[in-house]
């Protein structure tokens, strides 16, 4: 048995305005964090034997973390494409939607579709690449909603959608 796994499928390239701006942010912070974590990584090497000085172990591998995900955000932002027009239709559901969902039991739920560089469950955004958005995609109030897994079937009704 080997341990190939198939690579993952590439997500979508589509990011709305505020998560381009957040992933810059987040760019110009890691740069600045970086700087922080060198002086004290350089001030840890000058206190003499590393293989055992905890502080210089830690900064190490915190250099490491930011540095992979300055180059991560370097290779990624210029492949994204910022949505900033609204579409033409807005009764239809795409990208940068709120859609207001029901459940069977009668609950309700809202979800923003975005990138995949934008996922918050705790806001409510789910990727493009979602199941449960690739379903919603192109639906209007009113259409019903199936989404089948391994174990269960979930049907949604859509309320509302807003942009």
């Amino acid at each position: 048995m080997s341990r190939w796994k198939p690579p993952k499928p590439k997500s979508s390239p589509y990011i709305t305005v505020q998560g381009y701006q957040t992933l810059e942010t987040e760019l110009k912070q890691l740069w600045e964090r970086r700087k922080d974590v060198t002086a004290a990584l350089a001030a840890a090497a000058a206190e003499g034997d590393r293989s055992e000085n905890a502080e210089y172990i830690y900064r190490k591998k915190e250099l490491r973390g930011i540095d992979r995900r300055i180059h991560y955000l370097q290779k990624r932002l210029p492949n994204l494409k910022v949505v900033r027009d609204k579409p033409g239709n807005s009764q239809q559901v795409f990208f940068a939607a709120w859609v207001t969902l029901e459940k069977e039991d009668g609950e309700e739920v809202t979800y923003r579709i975005v990138g995949a560089d934008e996922i918050d469950g705790d806001k409510g955004y789910i990727s493009l690449d979602s199941p449960l958005a690739k379903a919603l995609l192109k639906k209007q109030i009113d259409d019903e909603v199936i989404i089948k897994n391994n174990m269960q079937t979930t049907r949604y009704y859509i309320n509302a959608i807003e942009y």
